[in-house]
């Protein structure tokens, strides 16, 4: 056994290492399950006991000797470039994560670009607001529950000012500041004051349109939202428009939009109805336009909005909305074909 670890020990001695590769073959070739120190290891049972002490203190001092050579070598190569003219030291490192946009945005964008090529621009404001953007010009009385704290989020400093519930409110500076004719749509983030679940959360999205100059109608609000819903759900997609009730339109309506999924048929996205409810809309009542300082006499125009989360979950059939704000990125990663 003695006669065995010191050719072991000459061997490794004598032993050439030349780059990381070398280094990784010595040390499984010395160090490894199969590897000739464990050889030795497994022999050490046969030796004779008086002989044991001396024979096991030099398998140690030949394992030390084995462990410091692939150290050295291993600091030394891994400190070494031993090819400087194949590596480009500005190049970004491999490999190369590929991002993606988030869905929210991706339907965002497609919404706007929709829009744009009818000729509306795109309009931004403050998400902290007051009450009168928010409810005052809109038309909201006084005690609508929209008022209440139970439903929007106010500030406690100033109960006048408030997270706003609508981008309704940008679209009260746009007729403040601009002179018809108006044509802009409002994409931006919203608050309201309700519990987080998988149909609802207290931060979603919105993007709502206005337009507004002499002898706009109800029909023209009509073929608008169809132009839409043929672009964005498809050529075959039908609407209807069905009587609702909003402070700030009047006439008001909600609108549906055939079942992509089923044609219109019936299924489970569509509860077997055939329809989908994706937005409301309406005339702009006569008080808002007096309020933000247009004739009402002279020009009449139509308003809509829709939540980006809920139009998001028709296209991608995502059926939990806490999805959009977890950051998850096996989530995330699913909309890298949709950029």
């Amino acid at each position: 056994m003695n006669t065995r670890i010191e050719e072991l020990r000459k061997e490794i001695i004598e032993v050439e290492i030349n780059s990381l590769e070398e280094v990784e073959k010595f040390k499984i070739k010395y160090l490894g399950r199969k590897g000739l120190l464990q050889d030795l290891f497994e022999d050490f049972k046969n030796v004779p006991n008086e002989l044991k002490k001396e024979v096991g203190k030099k398998l140690n001092e030949l394992k030390t000797e084995i462990t410091q050579i692939i150290e050295k070598y291993t600091e030394e190569y891994s400190n070494t470039i031993t090819n400087k003219s194949s590596i480009d030291l500005t190049s970004t490192p491999e490999p190369i994560a590929i991002g993606s946009r988030h869905p929210i945005a991706l339907v965002k964008n497609e919404i706007c670009d929709i829009f744009h090529r009818l000729g509306f621009t795109i309009s931004d404001g403050p998400e902290v607001e007051d009450d009168w953007h928010v409810f005052s010009a809109l038309n909201f009385p006084a005690d609508h529950p929209a008022r209440d704290m139970q439903d929007t989020f106010f500030i406690e400093k100033d109960p006048d000012i408030l997270l706003r519930t609508h981008t309704s409110s940008i679209q009260v500076r746009i007729m403040e500041n601009t002179k018809p004719p108006i044509r802009t749509i409002c994409p931006g983030r919203v608050f309201r004051n309700e519990a987080v679940s998988a149909r609802a959360h207290c931060i979603f999205h919105q993007i709502e349109g206005l337009y507004i100059d002499e002898k706009v109608s109800f029909a023209d609000l009509k073929q608008t939202l169809l132009y839409f819903a043929k672009e964005f759900f498809g050529t075959n997609s039908q609407i209807r428009l069905r009587p609702s009730y909003f402070p700030f339109t009047e006439p008001s309506a909600e609108m549906d939009v055939s079942c992509s999924i089923c044609g219109g048929k019936g299924c489970m996205v569509c509860k077997h109805t055939g329809w989908l409810e994706v937005l409301g809309c309406g005339m702009v009542d006569p008080n808002v336009l007096d309020s933000c300082g247009i004739d009402s006499k002279k020009y009449s125009g139509f308003a809509f909005g829709m939540g980006i989360e809920r139009i998001t979950m028709l296209k991608y059939q995502v059926k939990d909305l806490r999805l959009y704000f977890e950051n998850d990125v096996r989530f995330l990663q699913q909309f890298q074909s949709a950029l």
